[in-house]
């Protein structure tokens, strides 16, 4: 049976949406396409409709969540401090530690169906943060990688005062994606000390407005984290 590849991508801005709500939605596509595979594999492929991808971003109300091989303790609130700071908290079924989501942080979601364009999880996360990185180079701005540790850090070289601007958590079950970035645009980071970050104690994080000095428009860095994206998967996006 010739394999059909399907590289259109479907970009979808969410706004600003509460965190349960955008984790249903993920979960529902998520569904839906790893369904679409399972119903599609046994069929000829003139019969065959290739699964679909998606793209979401989206900014969250103030949120921490928990991965599965996190530590509760990562977390330095209790219930009331969650409370007084209007923030809420869920475990939840990607990988990784503890994080925290809110207004002014570029959430990504790419719902993918890596059968698509290749089957390598550190491969897929590696291209995840290389869009970030290029997105810094655009506003002037050198990231890169540290050994051993996921995301997207500032000072990686030297690592004199290494600052992490980028963290990655996903999960992917039959190839298919979910979960995925958070990069820091105009977050307040002040929330960043409530909890010990993907349970590294000995790094900073920062922003791309405190890097900068100034404000980032937030539709501007959407635009330029999809275009690396759609360049770096060879996608092919679907203008709605």
């Amino acid at each position: 049976m010739n394999e059909i590849i399907n590289k259109k991508v479907e970009f979808r801005d969410l706004g600003q949406l509460d965190y349960q709500e955008s984790w249903d939605y993920q979960e529902q596509l998520f569904a839906e396409t790893v369904a679409l595979k399972i119903s599609n594999r046994p069929l000829a492929p003139t019969d065959q409709s290739p699964s679909y991808n998606y793209v979401l971003f989206v900014e969250h109300p103030h949120v921490y969540t928990l991965g599965k091989s996190g530590k509760e303790e990562n977390l330095l609130l209790n219930e009331n401090g969650l409370e007084s700071h209007q923030a809420q908290y869920y475990k939840i079924n990607r990988g990784g530690d503890i994080t925290y989501h809110g207004p002014g942080q570029l959430v990504g979601y790419p719902i993918l169906d890596l059968d698509n364009f290749f089957t390598d999880i550190h491969k897929y996360l590696r291209f995840l943060e290389e869009a970030i990185i290029l997105t810094l180079a655009d506003y002037g701005i050198e990231a890169g990688r540290i050994e051993g540790l996921t995301g997207v850090w500032i000072d990686h070289l030297e690592q004199k005062n290494p600052r992490k601007i980028c963290a990655m958590g996903v999960k992917s079950s039959r190839w298919v994606t979910m979960h995925g970035f958070a990069f820091n645009v105009n977050t307040d980071i002040s929330y960043f000390g409530h909890i010990i970050p993907c349970g590294i104690d000995d790094k900073a994080v920062t922003s791309l407005h405190l890097e900068l000095g100034r404000a980032v428009d937030m539709q501007e860095a959407k635009e330029r984290v999809k275009q690396h994206l759609i360049e770096l998967f060879e996608m092919e996006n679907i203008e709605l």
